[in-house]
């Protein structure tokens, strides 16, 4: 099926073969976050949530930038607000960062330009990021004097470790996409001219492939630093044997013996 949301700081649009595009649309502020923008991200994924048949869920910035972090027009006024004002903001803002990170399909981040602040905590929560050769990552947090929001802490020392996570985070040093892709920040790195072309290809692949076998796959790799190894024996069988009932796999064992490409979803 097909669904979209044409309007609003937040853009969605699900395509016939089940490719989500979830575009931030505050390209005059480089996307930066606001109330708006938050809920808007939060209708996004509340909405995609009731797809039947989505795939997987590519996130993106309209305009040269990803997203520049919070908006400062906002977040002075937030400064003035009431304790119980900003942790209302605070768990909005984890609350759409989470629902992103939990979302059954693969993700993936397209990154050109600017990725500010919330932004680096943004793409970190996606399963997959791949930036343009143009793409400049920036914590920004301690030049605010503040501490990051919404799982950065979490995803980006899972990422890239915690000394390196560390000196970034309270530096808040510039890293370019080659510097990103190096130490694991993110995937890969593409000229800026063959980005969407690129990450098109890999929705699209994504799309194509065993649904049920990806998920399992996302679930498994994320509880992996928080479980013993044989809880993760166990878990991999329960997937496993999960998977084997689907028409997926039989298709599959299918195709590996009639030497063919495999028509998964079919």
């Amino acid at each position: 099926m097909t669904a979209s949301h044409a309007s609003g700081p937040v853009l969605w649009e699900v395509d016939g073969r089940g490719v989500a595009s979830l575009v931030l649309n505050r390209p005059e502020v480089n996307n930066a976050y606001d109330g708006d923008l938050i809920q808007g991200l939060l209708a996004a994924m509340d909405a995609l949530a009731s797809v039947e048949g989505l795939r997987v869920i590519v996130i993106t910035g309209n305009g040269r930038h990803f997203q520049a972090g919070a908006d400062l027009k906002w977040i002075d006024a937030v400064r003035t607000a009431s304790s119980q004002e900003n942790i209302r903001v605070s768990r909005a803002t984890a609350t759409a960062v989470r629902r992103l990170e939990a979302a059954p399909v693969p993700t993936v981040a397209l990154v050109q330009g600017g990725c500010f602040g919330g932004g680096t905590g943004l793409t970190a929560a996606c399963d997959i990021v791949i930036a343009a050769d143009n793409a400049s990552f920036v914590p920004a947090y301690t030049r605010l004097g503040t501490s990051p929001d919404g799982g950065t802490t979490w995803s980006i020392t899972r990422l890239i470790g915690q000394r390196r996570a560390l000196e970034w985070i309270m530096l808040g040093d510039p890293i370019n996409a080659e510097g990103a892709a190096a130490i694991g920040l993110i995937n890969r790195v593409v000229t800026t001219e063959k980005l969407t072309e690129e990450v098109n290809a890999l929705a699209q692949r994504i799309a194509a492939g065993p649904a049920f076998a990806f998920a399992s796959v996302k679930r498994l790799v994320y509880q992996a630093t928080g479980v013993s190894f044989d809880e993760q024996l166990e878990a991999e069988r329960d997937a496993f044997v999960a998977a084997a009932a689907t028409k997926d796999f039989r298709e599959g064992v299918a195709a590996f013996f009639e030497r063919r490409p495999a028509k998964f979803g079919a």
